[in-house]
């Protein structure tokens, strides 16, 4: 028993590297079960420990057929409880546009839940529910999180399946994925997500959020690549919305714009190229104004136009270069603050 009490403690409960799993097996074939056993409780201990941190999401959504008869389509995620009175953080693209929000809790219970506020630019959602003494997950410092580091995720694959505990690394850090035209710096991690895991918990070995599952892709002769949001910014974003709706300072330019991807494809606009549908009166922007630069970046996508903003503050002012009425011009705009969506 002192050779398993010593394994213990050289292995300890921060166990920082998925080497951990292969110590389990490594004991097994060796025959020590006890001493594999040991390592294997530390992980279902931290799974005690967060599992009942995150919820599950459910979502109807009105829609309405061609034909203008109106139906209901279902949406399901996962969520984690930020705090014991009912906040609850999780993916706007879980929530965007549901006509009702339900969170079902790990110990079963079901509530109705309001959106507080969302934010497209990190793909983020804060619910709350009328609940009290819930469990809140304990927010990791991410800027500390390594590649390598060992890490579970516990979720909600495929809607149907909630408190689904998969594992893996950190693969990669600072990853920078677009998602729905939004640029996002991301954790990459190997541990299996799903549809439905979105707005999950990532886990370290210190049953520390160091993440928000955001987003799998997929191709063709590869196993899926799963992302999360650093518990930094989920932290800090989640506050912003806890407290304002929205997240304070945000620039915005004042216009809404379409992109045309190819001549003649617009009545209205025979070039390809970024253009104003509608603006702000007091801007300087009119509807039309076919949008070529701005602070002298090339815009020929939507997102151009997020990442120049991504770099400025609500009451900076950007150079606008465009043709409008068949002439190149330029215009000073002062950015606004972005409110609740």
């Amino acid at each position: 028993m002192e050779r398993v009490t010593n394994m213990k403690t050289c292995v300890g409960r921060k166990v920082e590297t998925v080497f951990a799993m292969a110590l389990v097996c490594a004991l097994l074939l060796c025959g020590n079960a006890s001493a594999a056993s040991l390592v294997a409780l530390d992980l279902a201990e931290i799974v005690d420990q967060t599992a009942p941190s995150v919820v599950e999401v459910f979502t109807e959504t009105k829609q309405v057929s061609g034909w203008f008869q109106e139906y209901v389509t279902e949406g399901a995620g996962s969520g984690v409880v930020l705090t014991e009175d009912g906040y609850i953080v999780t993916n706007r693209h879980v929530i965007d546009g549901a006509a009702t929000v339900k969170v079902r809790l790990n110990n079963g219970r079901t509530y109705p839940a309001t959106v507080t506020g969302k934010d497209a630019k990190t793909d983020l959602a804060v619910l709350k529910i009328d609940a009290e003494g819930l469990t809140a997950a304990k927010l990791a410092d991410s800027s500390k999180t390594r590649a390598g580091d060992f890490v579970i995720a516990i979720g909600n694959p495929l809607g149907e399946l909630g408190g689904t505990v998969t594992e893996g690394i950190v693969s990669a850090l600072d990853r920078e994925i677009t998602i729905d035209g939004q640029t996002m710096t991301l954790l990459q991690t190997s541990a299996a997500v799903s549809p439905g895991n979105s707005g999950g918990g990532l886990f370290n070995l210190d049953g520390e959020l160091v993440g928000v599952v955001s987003a799998k892709s997929s191709g063709s002769g590869i196993e899926g690549l799963a992302f999360a949001i650093p518990s930094n910014t989920a932290g800090e974003i989640a506050r912003e919305l806890m407290e304002n709706g929205y997240v304070a300072g945000r620039p915005q330019l004042g216009v809404s714009v379409a992109r045309l991807t190819r001549p003649g494809q617009s009545t209205y606009f025979d070039q390809p190229g970024v253009y104003v549908v509608q603006a702000a009166k007091e801007n300087g922007l009119r509807a039309g104004d076919h949008i070529l630069q701005i602070d002298g970046t090339a815009i020929q996508s939507t997102t151009d136009i997020s990442a120049v903003l991504s770099r400025h503050s609500a009451g900076d002012t950007v150079v606008v270069e465009l043709v409008r009425g068949g002439e190149q011009a330029a215009v000073n705009v002062t950015l606004t603050e972005k409110g609740p969506e």
